[in-house]
């Protein structure tokens, strides 16, 4: 699929690790649920974003292993970074994008980013020692405080759902965090992405990161595709 962008989403500042992201910019080459709900479990990532309308900024995201989701956050910081927009619409509401140079930023209500359990560890060494995915149901948010003060968070974050054991970057877990603690937040997540926010009035709250495109031909580590190379055919 020549129209099929490869993203890394949260990157670290020398522009390593990143949530891996595609980003079909024609989304009428999968005009149905039917054919998004196929590329997206086949590529593996943990979402797919379908661009309906770059002028207006009409996007469907979807997840293996076929489901549309309302409202994700790397989806939405990859995308306003690759279109260049202002705005995004997605069923959860419209989305206000900008960026400074270096972080690409979306706003959202926190109200979107529910169905993710916060945990709490004593220190980041519990977080890192958790297996992936660790025992129980329910998608799990762990993270304890680098150092609070300045406001820096370790975590992890655990869809336990079939083909994806750990997300790398999860944009929404990061606003349930923000507006649960009420303060701008600087989160080491995974493998060593980054994830930016701060808290707004009335339950909004900004999300940001670094953005990279793939390196040509790289698609990220195999647990994002565990379906295999989405350019086999």
């Amino acid at each position: 699929m020549n129209d099929l962008d490869v993203l890394k989403v949260f990157c670290a500042a020398d522009g390593s690790h990143g949530n891996p992201l595609g980003v079909v910019r024609n989304g009428r080459t999968c005009p149905d649920d039917a054919s998004r709900a196929e590329l997206a479990t086949r590529l593996g990532f943990s979402e797919t974003v379908f661009v309906d309308d770059p002028e207006r900024g009409v996007v469907d995201i979807w997840t293996p292993p076929g489901q549309r989701m309302a409202f994700a956050g790397h989806p939405l910081v990859g995308t306003a970074w690759l279109l260049d927009v202002e705005e995004l619409v997605v069923p959860a509401g419209e989305v206000w994008a900008r960026n400074d140079g270096e972080f690409s930023w979306i706003t959202a209500r926190a109200e979107w980013a529910g169905g993710r359990r916060l945990v709490q560890y004593a220190d980041p060494a519990q977080v890192d020692e958790l297996p992936a995915p660790p025992p129980g149901e329910g998608w799990l948010y762990a993270w304890a405080w680098e150092d609070e003060a300045a406001g820096r968070v370790r975590a992890r974050g655990f869809p336990r759902r079939p083909g994806l054991d750990e997300d790398e970057a999860t944009g929404a877990a990061a606003v349930a965090l923000t507006a649960e603690l009420g303060r701008a937040l600087n989160i080491t997540q995974g493998a060593g992405s980054q994830i930016l926010t701060a808290p707004g009035p009335g339950g909004v709250v900004e999300l940001g990161g670094r953005v990279r495109f793939a390196p040509a031909g790289s698609y990220g580590d195999a647990q994002w595709r565990p379906y295999g190379d989405p350019y086999a055919d």
